[in-house]
């Protein structure tokens, strides 16, 4: 046993600290115990560690091991240590100099003097969670072999300085998001190694320079980046491409050269114009497009995108909040036949719903409100099956985001998704994370729609939010309705015609429709608040505000009368002569009520 090299215990339900007794293994140079639930100081764990072998362990990997307490100031023993990982523990204390630092999700404090310049020389870096800021951290500045650096949420609120962008230029995985981080992206920026940016939840201004060409991954999004778009993007490989929330103008360059880009997030800017086309060399075969995620809900204008046609294995499309127009395209059916969300709220598409439409059976959010879609309902509804329950081994709700057949995992494509997504469910937007997924949703609200309600729309019962509201239909709601009244968040109806009154009182007490005007008001719903929480607000500032004002009332009175010895001496003789007065009246009151009483009690 003292001969053992490598010891590799991860994985495991071990607990507590290590035994005392591997005071033998001289030749350890390897001690991998990944999620081994230690539960004590990372001290007293160091101090079991063989004294022998100290100087030969290279690698010491211990995250998620529940560890507690604070680094070793010194770590001159092991001086031939490369790689600690303790990530994933409960541990504070100063820096340490190491080749490999992870640090990840812990409450460490780095902080060092600005002018120092650290002996060591870091090729992987992850300390997102950390405490680094407020200031940027100027010991990375001598950090020049870093290919993996991750700063995220580490409470940085300062200005990019030049050297970073010089330092991160060799940087193949760069990680600075969440913090509040200003400042220009590097007009050189072309120039750098990045294969994966992630500079989004920041501060960061000005335009988007040409991007690296190794790169494929990049997300921009929450910053304050502003001007138009490159015209060349300049990173043929691209795959994601997330620009959200800022303030981009001008148009949308083509798409179509990017034939790996899967995921792509533009959404919330300020950009015009009508969509992006393809041009495809009709001399090569490759015609197809690889997104699967697609969002570009800005001030768009012109037809439905006809370069979609080539988007065959699209599965979620936003095109809300833009300006388009024109009847819905028929070949939607047929070229996205993997389209599970499709969001055209808030434009102006008019004609009717195209029977096509119902080929797509793994279609689960549908949401077409706010257009001037006109016509009846098709009565293939049944076919979206993204929109029934159907059960399997483990009882779960069918999703096509989880399907196997999918070229993409559900985890996947939901990487794109906004930290908060939008659904407009009671009027109001509901905002939702990740959990998307699981939202089936039909909104066909402010739009023409003429007709009877299809009875198919019954068979629907995975809804979660139906809003047929708004429209002109007519006749009697469908008796297969009932089935969606179990664990339904909201359903919206309006009528025209009369019902009767079993159909009144089911439309009032269970369905709560809405009986409103056939003119749909084209103002959007307003944002979600949480009315109870705003009621209790007013409460809240109401007392406040009232205990306040008699606090400083009272404190004014007795300032007044600490000071003003005239004014206490005239104040107090208003007392005594008001207690006299009432004294002497109370007297008088009570002594003719027994005069009274005692006469009339010798008369009777």
């Amino acid at each position: 046993m003292t001969s053992i090299v490598v010891i590799d215990l991860s994985g495991n339900n071990l607990v507590e600290m290590i035994p005392s007794n591997l005071k033998n293994l001289c030749n350890l140079e390897e001690l991998l115990l990944h999620a081994i639930n230690i539960n004590g100081s990372i001290a007293e764990f160091f101090e079991r560690l063989p004294d022998c072998s100290r100087s030969k362990l290279r690698t010491l990997s211990l995250p998620m091991s529940n560890l507690t307490g604070s680094l070793p100031a010194k770590l001159e023993p092991f001086s031939n240590l490369t790689w600690l990982d303790l990530s994933g523990n409960k541990l504070t204390g100063p820096l340490i100099s190491l080749e490999r630092l992870s640090l990840t999700d812990n409450s460490i404090a780095i902080v060092v003097n600005s002018t120092w310049v650290p002996p060591f020389s870091l090729t992987y870096v992850q300390l997102r969670s950390c405490i680094l800021g407020p200031k940027f951290p100027m010991w990375l500045r001598w950090q020049i072999r870093i290919s993996d650096l991750d700063i995220s949420n580490t409470s940085i609120s300062d200005k990019v300085p030049d050297w970073f962008w010089k330092m991160s230029s060799s940087v193949q995985f760069l990680n600075i998001r969440n913090n509040q981080i200003s400042g220009l992206l590097p007009s050189t920026m072309e120039f750098m190694a990045a294969l994966a940016m992630d500079l989004s939840s920041n501060q960061l201004s000005g335009p988007i320079p040409k991007l690296p060409i190794n790169l494929t991954g990049l997300d921009l999004s929450r910053n304050h980046l502003s001007g138009p778009l490159p015209a060349d993007f300049g990173a043929p490989g691209l795959e994601t491409l997330l620009l959200f929330d800022n303030y981009i103008s001008g148009t949308i360059p083509s798409l179509c050269e990017f034939q790996f880009l899967w995921l792509v997030d533009i959404s919330g800017n300020k950009l015009t114009g009508s969509n992006p086309d393809c041009s495809f060399n009709t001399s090569t075969k490759n015609t197809s497009l690889n997104i699967v995620n697609l969002s570009l809900g800005n001030k768009l204008s012109g037809k439905f995108p006809s370069f979609l046609q080539n988007c065959q294995q699209l599965i979620f499309l936003d095109l809300a909040n833009n300006q388009l127009s024109g009847p819905l395209p028929v070949w939607i059916g047929e070229k996205l036949p993997s389209l599970a969300f499709l969001r055209l709220r808030s434009n102006m598409f008019y004609g009717h719903i195209p029977i096509e439409l119902t080929k797509l059976v793994n279609l689960q959010y549908l949401d077409l409100a706010y257009n001037n879609i006109s016509g009846s309902l098709p009565e293939f509804f049944v076919n979206f099956k993204g929109m029934v329950i159907t059960r399997g081994n483990d009882g779960g709700i069918y999703s096509p985001f989880f399907s196997t057949s999918m070229s993409y995992g559900g985890a996947e494509i939901m990487d794109g998704f906004n930290d908060s997504f939008k659904v407009v469910t009671k009027g109001q937007e509901q905002l939702y994370t990740r959990e998307i997924v699981y939202m089936v949703n039909l909104d066909l609200s402010c739009n023409n729609i003429i007709g009877k309600i299809p009875e198919e729309i019954g068979t629907l019962v995975a809804l979660k939010n139906l809003n047929l509201s708004w429209n002109a239909f007519s006749g009697n709601i469908p008796d297969k309705i009932g089935a969606l009244l179990q664990e339904r968040y909201h359903l919206g109806i309006n009528y025209e015609h009369s019902m009767t009154s079993h159909q009144s009182i089911l439309v009032t007490r269970v369905f709560a429709v809405l009986l409103c005007p056939r003119v749909c008001s084209q103002t959007e719903p307003v944002p979600f608040v949480q009315k109870d929480q705003e009621d209790e607000n007013e409460k809240v500032f109401f007392f406040l505000a009232m205990g306040i004002g008699y606090v400083l009332g009272i404190w004014t009175i007795l300032c007044i009368f600490l000071f003003q010895r005239k004014w206490r001496a005239i104040c107090f003789s208003f007392y005594d002569s008001m207690y006299d007065r009432v004294y002497v009246q109370v007297a008088v009151t009570w002594a003719s009520f027994k005069f009274y009483k005692e006469k009339w009690a010798e008369t009777n």
